[in-house]
């Protein structure tokens, strides 16, 4: 999964959604491989300081099933107003990817 996030109020972010979300991402099976705030788009419409999330999860039947939890539900309540943000699930593995690469 991976989240671009234009984050408006951080403090109410790292203090109210992040630890939920990351209690539920654990309990649903994932984890996180990478937390980043200040991306710089080099290409496409991405808005300057977003921050970038990627997290790993044994299937995408998983990572699914997280997204559509009525508990994520309520979680992701408390990112009203205080981010908007792009949300993708992408199909295969980081192993997956460098074997591709060589």
């Amino acid at each position: 999964m991976i989240v671009i996030a234009q984050v408006h109020d951080r403090q109410r972010f790292i203090e109210g959604y992040a630890p939920a979300a990351a209690a539920l991402i654990a309990q649903f099976g994932g984890h996180y491989l990478l937390r980043a705030p200040g991306a710089r788009a080099l290409e496409g419409p991405i808005p300057e300081g977003s921050s970038v999330v990627i997290s790993e999860w044994p299937d995408v039947n998983a990572a699914q099933a997280f997204w559509d939890s009525p508990e994520y539900q309520e979680v992701k309540k408390l990112r009203e107003g205080i981010c908007d943000a792009t949300v993708l699930i992408v199909e295969g593995s980081l192993a997956q990817a460098m074997e591709t690469l060589g």
